[in-house]
Protein backbone atom coordinates (compact mmCIF):
# COMPACT_ATOMS: atom_id res chain seq x y z
CA UNK A 1 0.00 0.00 0.00
CA UNK A 2 3.06 2.25 0.91
CA UNK A 3 4.34 1.80 -2.64
CA UNK A 4 1.15 3.16 -4.29
CA UNK A 5 1.24 6.25 -2.64
CA UNK A 6 4.78 6.68 -3.00
CA UNK A 7 3.45 6.40 -6.76
CA UNK A 8 0.80 8.19 -6.64
CA UNK A 9 2.94 11.24 -5.07
CA UNK A 10 5.87 11.03 -7.59
CA UNK A 11 3.38 10.85 -10.44
CA UNK A 12 1.74 14.44 -9.53
CA UNK A 13 5.33 15.80 -8.65
CA UNK A 14 6.41 14.71 -12.41
CA UNK A 15 3.31 15.85 -13.73
CA UNK A 16 3.07 19.01 -16.33
CA UNK A 17 0.57 22.18 -16.11
CA UNK A 18 -2.10 21.94 -18.39
CA UNK A 19 -1.79 24.95 -21.22
CA UNK A 20 -3.93 27.98 -19.61
CA UNK A 21 -3.96 26.15 -16.26
CA UNK A 22 -2.16 27.96 -13.21
CA UNK A 23 0.96 26.47 -11.66
CA UNK A 24 0.37 24.87 -8.49
CA UNK A 25 3.86 24.42 -7.23
CA UNK A 26 7.03 27.15 -8.08
CA UNK A 27 9.14 24.30 -10.36
CA UNK A 28 5.48 24.31 -12.87
CA UNK A 29 5.78 28.26 -12.91
CA UNK A 30 8.98 27.67 -14.87
CA UNK A 31 7.53 25.13 -17.16
CA UNK A 32 4.46 27.49 -17.81
CA UNK A 33 6.91 30.34 -18.67
CA UNK A 34 9.09 28.15 -20.91
CA UNK A 35 6.31 27.37 -23.06
CA UNK A 36 5.77 30.68 -24.99
CA UNK A 37 9.75 30.80 -25.58
CA UNK A 38 9.35 26.76 -26.87
CA UNK A 39 6.71 27.74 -29.48
CA UNK A 40 8.99 30.92 -30.53
CA UNK A 41 12.27 28.76 -30.51
CA UNK A 42 10.13 26.36 -33.08
CA UNK A 43 8.84 29.21 -34.89
CA UNK A 44 12.40 30.77 -35.83
CA UNK A 45 13.85 27.29 -36.55
CA UNK A 46 11.18 26.42 -39.18
CA UNK A 47 11.81 30.36 -40.40
CA UNK A 48 15.06 29.77 -40.62
CA UNK A 49 14.37 26.77 -42.41
CA UNK A 50 12.25 28.24 -44.89
CA UNK A 51 14.63 30.89 -45.40
CA UNK A 52 17.63 28.56 -46.30
CA UNK A 53 15.04 26.41 -48.74
CA UNK A 54 14.45 29.53 -50.56
CA UNK A 55 18.22 30.98 -49.88
CA UNK A 56 19.39 27.55 -51.51
CA UNK A 57 17.40 27.83 -54.99
CA UNK A 58 18.61 31.73 -54.69
CA UNK A 59 22.04 30.58 -54.75
CA UNK A 60 22.24 27.98 -57.03
CA UNK A 61 20.07 30.74 -59.31
CA UNK A 62 22.55 33.25 -58.69
CA UNK A 63 25.38 30.79 -59.60
CA UNK A 64 23.78 29.71 -62.76
CA UNK A 65 23.59 33.00 -63.61
CA UNK A 66 27.07 34.35 -62.47
CA UNK A 67 28.15 31.05 -64.43
CA UNK A 68 26.69 32.09 -67.68
CA UNK A 69 27.57 35.39 -67.61
CA UNK A 70 31.14 34.79 -66.70
CA UNK A 71 31.62 31.38 -68.83
CA UNK A 72 29.73 31.58 -71.65
CA UNK A 73 29.45 35.50 -72.28
CA UNK A 74 32.59 36.19 -70.81
CA UNK A 75 31.49 39.07 -68.84
CA UNK A 76 33.93 40.14 -65.79
CA UNK A 77 33.83 38.62 -63.06
CA UNK A 78 32.13 41.29 -60.43
CA UNK A 79 29.78 42.78 -63.28
CA UNK A 80 28.54 39.20 -63.62
CA UNK A 81 28.71 38.51 -59.99
CA UNK A 82 25.90 41.39 -59.38
CA UNK A 83 23.64 40.69 -62.09
CA UNK A 84 23.36 37.24 -60.46
CA UNK A 85 22.96 38.48 -56.89
CA UNK A 86 20.02 40.99 -58.48
CA UNK A 87 18.18 37.85 -59.74
CA UNK A 88 18.29 35.99 -56.62
CA UNK A 89 17.33 39.21 -54.66
CA UNK A 90 14.26 39.94 -57.04
CA UNK A 91 13.37 35.86 -56.49
CA UNK A 92 13.70 35.67 -52.95
CA UNK A 93 12.17 38.56 -52.12
CA UNK A 94 8.89 36.60 -54.35
CA UNK A 95 8.97 33.92 -52.15
CA UNK A 96 10.61 35.02 -48.57
CA UNK A 97 7.44 37.64 -48.91
CA UNK A 98 4.82 34.82 -49.86
CA UNK A 99 6.29 31.73 -47.28
CA UNK A 100 8.98 32.38 -45.47
CA UNK A 101 7.43 35.68 -43.26
CA UNK A 102 3.97 34.75 -44.40
CA UNK A 103 2.44 36.00 -41.20
CA UNK A 104 4.15 39.44 -41.96
CA UNK A 105 1.97 42.41 -42.77
CA UNK A 106 3.81 44.11 -44.98
CA UNK A 107 3.52 47.75 -46.04
CA UNK A 108 4.58 49.53 -48.99
CA UNK A 109 8.46 50.16 -47.51
CA UNK A 110 8.79 46.31 -47.41
CA UNK A 111 10.69 46.32 -50.71
CA UNK A 112 12.54 49.27 -50.12
CA UNK A 113 13.74 47.40 -46.63
CA UNK A 114 14.12 44.58 -48.88
CA UNK A 115 16.33 46.40 -50.92
CA UNK A 116 18.74 48.07 -48.35
CA UNK A 117 19.18 44.83 -46.82
CA UNK A 118 20.29 42.88 -49.95
CA UNK A 119 22.11 46.28 -51.24
CA UNK A 120 24.29 45.61 -48.43
CA UNK A 121 24.53 42.33 -48.86
CA UNK A 122 25.69 42.70 -52.39
CA UNK A 123 28.10 45.10 -51.18
CA UNK A 124 29.49 43.02 -48.46
CA UNK A 125 29.27 40.19 -51.18
CA UNK A 126 30.83 41.89 -54.15
CA UNK A 127 33.66 42.97 -51.35
CA UNK A 128 33.94 39.74 -49.96
CA UNK A 129 34.45 37.96 -53.79
CA UNK A 130 37.14 40.60 -54.41
CA UNK A 131 38.93 39.94 -51.46
CA UNK A 132 38.81 36.13 -51.88
CA UNK A 133 39.56 36.06 -55.50
CA UNK A 134 42.38 38.89 -55.79
CA UNK A 135 44.03 38.54 -52.04
CA UNK A 136 43.16 35.78 -51.52
CA UNK A 137 43.96 33.80 -54.61
CA UNK A 138 40.30 31.37 -54.63
CA UNK A 139 39.14 30.12 -57.79
CA UNK A 140 35.88 32.97 -58.83
CA UNK A 141 33.17 30.54 -58.33
CA UNK A 142 34.47 29.16 -55.19
CA UNK A 143 35.19 32.82 -53.95
CA UNK A 144 31.70 33.22 -54.95
CA UNK A 145 30.49 30.58 -52.89
CA UNK A 146 32.14 31.36 -49.86
CA UNK A 147 30.86 35.04 -50.33
CA UNK A 148 27.22 33.81 -50.30
CA UNK A 149 27.83 31.75 -47.13
CA UNK A 150 28.87 34.52 -45.01
CA UNK A 151 26.24 37.22 -46.51
CA UNK A 152 23.56 34.94 -46.05
CA UNK A 153 23.60 34.98 -42.57
CA UNK A 154 23.16 38.74 -41.96
CA UNK A 155 21.12 38.94 -44.70
CA UNK A 156 18.71 36.94 -42.57
CA UNK A 157 18.96 37.95 -39.68
CA UNK A 158 18.34 41.73 -41.12
CA UNK A 159 15.58 40.53 -42.96
CA UNK A 160 13.93 38.66 -40.16
CA UNK A 161 14.65 41.77 -37.73
CA UNK A 162 13.18 44.60 -40.05
CA UNK A 163 12.14 44.05 -43.69
CA UNK A 164 9.41 41.50 -42.33
CA UNK A 165 9.12 42.23 -38.96
CA UNK A 166 5.89 40.76 -37.48
CA UNK A 167 4.84 44.26 -35.55
CA UNK A 168 5.39 47.55 -36.67
CA UNK A 169 7.82 50.10 -35.11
Amino acid sequence: MESIKRGAADARRTSRVPPGAAPRRPEDAATVADAPKAKLNAALAAQFVKFGVVGIFNTLLSLAVYALLLKVFGMWYLTASAIGYAVGMINGFLWNRSWTFRGHVGDALTPVRWCVVQGFGLAANLGLVFVFVHDAGLDKLLGQACAIAIVVVFTFLANRAWTFRMHPA
